[in-house]
């Protein structure tokens, strides 16, 4: 069987996951989808509803099953919300069905980019540094855990980090679709 027939950004807030996504898929000839997109076109409303009218823990219940479904085919390209990793069964599910890239962008990056974005709920707050900040501890280790490549997302053009992580991936994931899965120590590799 195939041991990672899918490719799974992960990574917080502003990392670039849907973007980098597209053109991955592009780049590959497979299938994009982003998985707040999909739990938003399977509810019929945006997260930010969900988030207000249901709360946290059913839009989480929501992303688990989306996930799980979602990762049941090959050749998909998906690019996860922030807290896809909070669950220990996705978790489970992405180092099961995918080779995983954890998108990595510091604090000081993710507020430049997400200063004008007023629809993601955990930031509807006044001290969105703080929030951040925490996320990315609570976080980061989860990453850390599911990652197969670590791609830190910086300045420069997304076609540039869409090449260079292009290179990595034909270097580690496409050997790794040809190969049976073996234990490598987690790689870390700058855009």
């Amino acid at each position: 069987m195939n041991p990672a027939p899918n490719l799974v950004l992960v990574g917080p807030m502003g990392a670039g996951k849907s973007a980098l996504g597209r053109r991955l898929a592009e780049r590959f000839g497979l299938r994009f989808v982003d998985l707040d997109q999909a739990i938003e076109n399977e509810a019929g409303r945006d997260i930010p509803a969900i988030f207000a009218s249901d709360g946290e823990a059913v839009f989480r219940a929501m992303e688990r099953r989306t996930l799980a479904e979602l990762l049941t085919g090959e050749g998909l390209v998906l690019a996860t919300g922030g807290g896809a990793v909070l669950d220990a069964e996705n978790r489970a599910a992405i180092r099961a069905r995918a080779y995983v890239v954890h998108l990595h962008v510091d604090v000081d990056t993710q507020l430049q980019r997400l200063a004008r974005d007023r629809k993601r709920p955990l930031l509807a707050v006044p001290d969105r540094e703080a929030v951040l900040r925490r996320l990315s501890e609570e976080r980061a280790p989860l990453y850390a855990e599911v990652a197969d490549l670590r791609f830190v997302s910086r300045a420069g053009s997304l076609g540039d980090a869409c090449g260079r992580l292009s290179v990595l991936l034909r270097d580690r994931w496409t050997l790794a679709l040809q190969a049976p899965p073996t234990p490598t120590p987690h790689q870390e590799h700058a855009s």
